[in-house]
């Protein structure tokens, strides 16, 4: 169940970004409209914030498990030596 979560927030975060640069370019060649302008922004500042997400969505999920696995490494590497 978690793993579905996972791949639907990755899934949510691509349909984000691929929408808000689609605003942000389409706005852009109306840059002397108020309105054309303000929604060029905030659409840059959300693909933004999607990218972020979307960034963080493929971090290795618990540090602590990557420094054991690191450690436990190490540890193997020394008892090997020792034999």
């Amino acid at each position: 169940m978690r793993k579905l979560d996972l791949e639907v927030k990755k899934e949510v975060a691509k349909i984000g970004m691929t929408a808000t640069l689609g605003a942000t370019v389409v706005t852009s060649m109306f840059m002397k409209n108020k309105l054309a302008k303000k929604t060029h922004v905030i659409a840059g500042a959300a693909f933004c914030g999607f990218a972020l997400w979307h960034h963080l969505l493929y971090q290795p999920e618990n540090k602590q498990k990557k420094k054991l696995v690191k450690k436990e490494s190490k540890e193997e590497i020394v008892l090997n030596d020792n034999l």
